[in-house]
């Protein structure tokens, strides 16, 4: 069992026998009365979004959900191919499930898929990738590590702000909760 405090985002729930992912989570208190957790939540079986609020002593069941480690394949502007590393089966998610974290995919990455009972509904991507800057402006004598940004496309479509040194071809390390530049690779 959870407490409203064990709602952050990622976070697998049940709620009246379904599944749902917490996207995300914000608490609040008023004056003299109890706290709440207001949290943005996706139906695991139907992909709807609910918002609702949780009281302070409400307690919430977690939900029947896994991980398999996989490993991305390739995709296209509809789905993205995924491979079991125990098994070998491949599966495909439709990519407006994975919120986003396409840009972040790149052949080969490993990751883990959510799963709920024997079926894959997600993925969670570790906190940071190494991406391929694909295009940007090129860098000047005289750019330094603390003069500025400039946006660069990865070649999986993804655009990152980078530091001014920072040229086409070259590895960068993206956090992928942020989707900041960390360090090149």
């Amino acid at each position: 069992m959870y407490t409203i405090t064990d709602l952050k985002p990622g976070r697998a729930i049940s709620i009246d026998g379904d599944p749902y992912l917490v996207m995300s989570s914000q608490f609040g208190r008023k004056s003299q009365s109890k706290a709440n957790m207001q949290c943005k939540l996706k139906n695991l079986k139907t992909g709807a979004i609910l918002a609702r609020n949780f009281q302070g002593s409400e307690k919430i069941e977690e939900a029947d959900v896994g991980y398999k480690h996989v490993q991305y394949l390739y995709g296209d502007d509809t789905t993205s191919t995924f491979m079991d590393l125990d098994t070998y089966d491949q599966f495909a998610l439709q990519n407006d499930s994975l919120e986003g974290m396409t840009g972040y995919l790149t052949e080969g990455l490993e990751c883990d898929a959510l799963m709920y009972g024997e079926n894959p509904i997600g993925i969670k991507l570790h906190s940071t990738v190494v991406l391929t800057v694909k295009e940007t402006i090129p860098g000047v004598k005289g750019d330094t590590a603390t003069g500025g940004n400039k946006p660069a496309t990865m070649t999986t479509g993804l655009t990152v702000n980078v530091p001014l040194f920072v040229n086409e071809g070259d590895k960068v390390k993206v956090n992928t909760e942020t989707g900041m530049y960390m360090e090149r690779a």
